[in-house]
């Protein structure tokens, strides 16, 4: 079964290059342009990552990665959040548990597939080391 990844940004060609470098990697992917529709989403079919720009119109980034986390349906979903050149986050801005990385605008979209493939592979790990509940 292959990883589903929601991949967030309002640029449709940062989507477009990302979606076609995931997809060749093995990944199912689906897309959002804004952090509201991308929650709705996430929340009616959970993703097994979520891969977010940070400025974007309705819900920003570290928004969207918020109200992932306060949820129990996707609190568990591992987040990638994507800044613009330039522009710094504060420690406590993506100190939220589900985030994962954070990586800066522009980026090797071979460089995001292998991280998800870390990322993802990290954490089946850890869910296969868990001991089964008795």
């Amino acid at each position: 079964m292959s990883h589903r990844i929601l991949v967030v940004d309002d640029e449709t060609h940062i989507l477009q290059v990302l979606s076609l470098k995931l997809r060749n990697s093995g990944f199912e992917v689906s897309t959002a342009v804004d952090g509201e529709d991308a929650l709705r989403q996430a929340i009616e079919n959970p993703p097994d990552l979520v891969i977010t720009d940070i400025q974007m119109p309705y819900m920003n980034g570290i928004e969207l990665c918020n109200a992932l986390f306060e949820n129990e349906t996707t609190t568990h979903i591992p987040v990638v959040v994507i800044t613009a050149r330039g522009h710094t986050l504060a420690a406590s801005e993506t100190d939220i548990a589900n985030v994962q990385e954070v990586i800066s605008k522009p980026f090797s979209p071979r460089g995001v597939a292998e991280l998800a493939i870390s990322i993802l592979a990290n954490i089946s790990t850890q869910r296969s080391e868990r001991p089964e509940a008795a």
